[in-house]
């Protein structure tokens, strides 16, 4: 499902027009893009949760040039899916 198709569902189980389901879901994902840009976790019961986890550094080996690299340390998204989200 593309967002297209998440707006149109929004519409028709809520009742409001397309408009408003595009205006109502850009306002739910822009609140969670800057909440977890600020690097605090949401929680959603049943769906699931988002949080951001910092990566140490650590040595790899790069396939092309067979010589091994240092990856720098950076913060990731991640996300731990609920109950509801399980599939059957």
């Amino acid at each position: 499902m593309n967002k297209n198709e998440l707006v149109h569902a929004v519409a028709q189980k809520t009742g409001l027009t397309l408009d408003q389901s595009i205006m109502a879901l850009d306002a739910v994902i822009g609140t969670m893009v800057e909440t977890v840009n600020k690097g605090d976790s949401i929680m959603l019961v049943g769906f699931g949760t988002f949080s951001v986890i910092e990566r140490k550094a650590r040595n790899c080996h790069n396939p092309l040039t067979g010589k091994n690299m240092l990856l720098p340390a950076k913060k990731i998204i991640k996300f731990k899916a609920g109950n509801k989200m399980k599939p059957e």
